[in-house]
């Protein structure tokens, strides 16, 4: 199975259900090496300083934003890390909004949300919650060091993210000449309205995602395989448990904290949770101390004098 991006919560209101963060997606681009064709040697992509020509090792190279032409202004990566939340392996429902009402354009790329272990009934009461009102749960996540608006679905068993494009990335339809008039105005009858709706009826059939391929890889695949005769690679990777501290489970009592969330009508603030961190720091302090100890009385023990036997 595949790896998760990241273990966390899920949170809305005063609930926090530990998830699985897994990609939606599985790219099967077949992908090309440029050779040069005088002796199909590979050709090499260097990083090289525009000014010396001389190759930029990546320890040397930093993220820069060129203000105007030819002037930049350098930034660190604590810049670019502490430009997005605090809220790190969180998924925070900030709202709920009709899903009819979100435009496909805005939607950019599909996760899978796994339930951790034990985490089961809060998974499902929200999937299934869901699906009753036709609600979608708009929520910001960090994934890697960016910060993304995203949508929380239910999909079958599942509740999907599926992040979302902001309003200044989408193209407005209006910025293009589109025929906008009535039907007349082109001169379409009924009766050709009539006649496309009947055939698009007669071409009707149940979305099966299953009967369509991506014939242009296969072919392509063939292509390889007839020149390559026979070759293949394998490759398993390991999948990484972990249940979040202080996360809601079955047992946890979902009437009480529903009714409290609804009464204070507010969500856990993502601040007052202790970063995995922090936490990390402070068992390393226990084990230095730990450490010392051990240090200290061995050093006491080595610097004491023997007893001389009576002679």
């Amino acid at each position: 199975m595949a790896r998760p991006i990241w273990t966390g919560t899920l949170s809305f209101g005063l609930l926090n259900v530990p998830i699985r963060l897994m990609s939606g997606e599985r790219r099967n681009d077949i992908h090309f090496r440029m050779l040069d064709q005088r002796n199909n040697t590979p050709v090499r992509y260097e990083r090289v300083n525009a000014e010396t020509g001389d190759e930029v090792p990546w320890k040397d190279i930093v993220k820069a934003f060129e203000y105007q032409k030819g002037s930049y202004v350098v930034l660190e990566e604590d810049d670019i890390r502490n430009a997005a939340s605090d809220a790190h392996e969180t998924v925070e429902i900030d709202s709920f909004v009709d899903g009819s009402e979100i435009s496909p354009a805005y939607f950019e790329k599909p996760y899978i949300l796994l339930p951790a272990k034990k985490a089961e009934k809060g998974y499902v009461l929200l999937r299934e919650t869901l699906k009753k009102t036709g609600k979608v749960g708009i929520a910001r996540v960090v994934i890697r060091t960016k910060e993304y608006l995203a949508a929380v679905m239910p999909q079958d068993d599942a509740l999907v993210l599926n992040l979302l494009r902001y309003k200044s990335e989408v193209v407005d339809t209006e910025e293009f000449e589109l025929p906008g008039k009535a039907t007349a105005d082109y001169r379409i009858t009924p009766r050709e309205i009539e006649m496309a709706t009947d055939l698009i009826e007669s071409m009707s059939a149940k979305w099966k995602p299953e009967d369509y391929r991506d014939e242009f890889r296969e072919k392509l695949r063939a292509a390889i395989e007839k020149r390559l005769k026979s070759k293949g690679v394998t490759a398993t990777v390991e999948e990484d448990e972990r249940t979040p501290e202080n996360a809601t489970t079955n047992v946890v009592d979902f009437m009480a904290l529903l009714k409290k969330s609804i009464g204070s009508k507010t969500r856990t603030p993502a601040a007052k949770r202790a970063p995995p961190a922090k936490a990390t720091s402070k068992k390393t302090a226990t084990k230095k101390a730990a450490a010392k100890k051990t240090a200290a009385k061995k050093t006491s023990t080595r610097k004491a004098p023997a007893k001389r036997r009576a002679g």
